[in-house]
């Protein structure tokens, strides 16, 4: 006797609503993901929070660079963690696919008035295939548009999490249960226009703290009260980025309600063939009469 394994598109493990799970998330996956996240709303928000007597306001100058320096390792522990407990070949492969074409987009509107197509793919790709992979795949694709872009520096990881956490969130969404359709794209495309201002914004912060006596009415303060140094910061989002993060909001919700669709069903029928984490299974062979 002998078997013949069979694997294929009917046997994917599926996820709430029928969706393929290209990462399954299990404990110590969370419990990475919850880890970098919560020490990375520190990163960036501690400006806002921390008292005017703590070290960490002493040395405002320096702590974006400590941050810096320790979320690139945060981050490689998330992504190894996700790897070693839910990522297959073929998720690898299609992480590489999306991870190039995302970076390759960004170029696209480098420098325009903040047009940055990728915004539009990371989405997508974190609602088909889960929080688990979104975010690694924003994590991955960032790092490699610096890389191609030469956009190499201490904000690189920053932006790394935020756009991770941007593709997460499109992973995370409500109603994916319900058969796709308009409503689909409507709060695709509502996500991603809010997706890419909240990106703006918080990556922002990690800047802001940078121009302290630069412009007395929108630089930070050290121990300033919460109150005047968010008026100080909402005045630096409006003259320094609301002109990018604005028509940044706007391509990602024409791209989404116009190429939304068709690129939702390609990555859905890439997903079901590709069978993640289908079973092996094996099936008797007749063993050939030789006797005759």
């Amino acid at each position: 006797m002998s078997g013949t394994a069979l694997s294929g598109p009917h046997r994917a493990e599926r996820g709430r609503g029928g969706r393929t799970k290209a990462i399954r998330l299990g404990p110590r996956s969370v419990a990475a993901l919850a880890l970098v996240s919560a020490i990375g709303v520190v990163a960036f928000g501690w400006p806002l929070f921390a008292p005017g007597d703590s070290g960490i306001t002493t040395h405002a100058a320096d702590a974006p660079w400590l941050f810096a320096a320790l979320l690139p390792l945060l981050l490689a522990v998330v992504v190894a963690t996700i790897a070693d407990t839910g990522l297959d070949a073929k998720a690898v492969a299609m992480l590489g696919v999306l991870a190039a074409a995302g970076a390759a987009l960004r170029p696209l509107g480098a420098g325009t008035a903040g047009i940055e197509p990728m915004f539009f793919l990371m989405v997508l790709s974190g609602r088909v295939l889960g929080p688990g992979f979104g975010f690694v795949l924003g994590a991955v694709s960032m790092f490699a548009s610096a890389l191609l872009t030469g956009g190499v520096g201490p904000w690189m990881p920053f932006q790394m999490l935020a756009m991770g956490w941007v593709a997460m969130g499109a992973g995370l969404l409500p109603g994916a249960a319900r058969p796709p359709g308009r409503a689909e794209s409507l709060l695709l495309a509502g996500y991603g226009a809010v997706a890419s201002v909240a990106y703006g914004t918080v990556m922002n912060l990690q800047g802001w703290t940078l121009m302290q006596g630069m412009a007395s009415g929108i630089s930070y303060v050290p121990g300033d009260p919460l109150g005047e140094n968010l008026t100080r910061f909402a005045a630096y989002c409006l003259a320094t980025s609301l002109g990018w993060d604005l028509p940044r909001a706007v391509v990602t919700m024409v791209l989404t309600l116009t190429l939304g669709g068709p690129v939702l069903r390609a990555l859905r029928r890439a997903t079901r063939r590709a069978a993640f984490e289908a079973p092996a299974t094996f099936e008797d062979r007749p063993t050939p009469d030789t006797s005759s």
